[in-house]
């Protein structure tokens, strides 16, 4: 398929506004990456990719998430979404049980001490938040982003392939 060009020069093309609001989203986005991962490891001792795991776990309460849900939530390989559930079992953060409905799947729980390594993150994790993106806001902008952020996810989540 050969795509035809709309745009005269290169600059032009690096100029584009939609192409700069994603640089921009996709810029602040890692930034503040490094900065609340940075926090996250140094402080709680999780790397981001564990407490985001931890959060999909919390999320899904008692009876646990299957690890094929994982994989969807996080944007991961079923590969990549095994050895980070292993990452987290071998520091007794999640256990794993077979699901009761079908003996295949197999179902991702919090322990007891993986739920308290999730409270702590996530109280300095929301101040963190608070802090770097929330309180740099405007007052009155603060809950139209976090709508407009909510939007462009589930947008996004809906045009995701199935993950292999």
């Amino acid at each position: 398929m050969t795509i035809e060009p709309e745009f005269p020069s290169a600059q032009d093309a690096a100029n584009d506004s939609r192409i700069l609001v994603f640089g921009r989203l996709l810029g602040a986005a890692n930034r503040l990456e490094y900065i609340l991962g940075r926090s996250l490891e140094e402080e709680a001792g999780l790397s981001h990719s564990l407490f985001e795991l931890l959060l999909v776990v919390g999320r899904a309460g008692p009876g646990g998430i299957a690890a094929r849900d994982i994989a969807q939530a996080r944007v991961l390989t079923s590969g990549g979404a095994t050895r980070l559930v292993n990452r987290a079992a071998e520091r007794g953060l999640i256990t794993r049980r077979v699901s009761d409905d079908d003996g295949r799947v197999q179902l991702i729980e919090l322990t007891p001490h993986g739920e308290e390594v999730l409270l702590a993150a996530s109280t300095l994790h929301a101040h963190n938040v608070q802090r770097y993106l929330l309180d740099v806001l405007p007052a009155d902008q603060a809950e139209a982003f976090a709508q407009t952020i909510r939007t462009l996810s589930k947008a996004a989540a809906q045009a995701l392939p199935l993950m292999p």
